[in-house]
């Protein structure tokens, strides 16, 4: 078997049993708080560390990523819409973009 072929099996495996592995051995509700906030928890963290490497290197400087990151995350904690923080992190992208390359 090829080196790639190989990869392809061990990655089904490991999604299937990811998947498969809860619904066989957990037959009964989850009582214990902790355990319940941390499985609430997870897909936030997923997405986050999927989203976060993105947002700052989709730029063409660093610093502009962080800085639209910082003013995402302040209009995020003072309860802007998403559209409005979308397109005020855009804008500041192509602020910042234009003032690094002039």
């Amino acid at each position: 078997m090829s080196r790639v072929t190989i990869q392809i099996i061990v990655m089904t495996a490991v999604t299937y049993l990811v998947r498969i592995l809860p619904l066989t051995l957990i037959r009964k509700p989850i009582k214990n708080r902790f355990i319940r906030s941390f499985l609430y928890y997870v897909p936030y963290v997923s997405l986050a560390v999927m989203t976060f490497p993105t947002m700052i290197y989709a730029t063409n400087s660093l610093w502009s990523g962080i800085l639209a990151f910082g003013v995402g995350l302040f209009l995020t904690w003072n309860n802007a819409s998403l559209p409005k923080t979308a397109v005020a992190c855009c804008l500041t992208v192509l602020i910042s973009e234009f003032f690094l390359i002039h």
